[in-house]
């Protein structure tokens, strides 16, 4: 059977839909790293951890390495280090124009506050009452 691309896509995306998958592929950006280690970085039980590792293991993002009583793991290609540099830039993007429009909108604020409202000049409307 046949699985479209865009299905295949989704279903890569969903694999990586995971915040200790993400971690996990995170700290293999720079080469192997013991399973010890990465227990260490990643504040999760042993058998969690394993079972994510599992998932990218049969995936194919990741391959484990035996030497000796330590097992490491490391990415299995440099792909996925591009696609998380590529992912941090589009986050940097889209939390600059939030942030862009977050200082609009508080502008915005700050300038309506200081600006009575349509008349009130006029109409005294909006003024405080004199104190008995």
């Amino acid at each position: 059977m046949h699985v479209p691309l865009y299905q295949a896509k989704a279903d890569f995306f969903r694999m990586l839909g995971h915040p200790v998958r993400i971690r996990v592929l995170e700290l293999l950006q720079h080469g192997p790293v013991p399973v010890r280690d990465l227990l260490a970085d990643i504040d999760i039980e042993p058998s969690s951890l394993s079972q994510q590792l599992a998932v990218l293991r049969r995936s194919g993002i990741v391959v484990s390495i035996r030497e000796g009583s330590t097992v490491s793991y490391a990415l299995a290609g440099g792909d996925v280090a591009d696609l998380l540099r590529a992912a941090r830039r589009i986050l940097t993007e889209l939390l600059a124009g939030q942030n862009q429009l977050l200082s609009q909108l508080q502008q915005a604020d700050t300038t309506a506050a200081e600006v009575p409202a349509a008349g009130s000049l006029l109409t005294g409307r909006g003024s405080p009452r004199p104190t008995p």
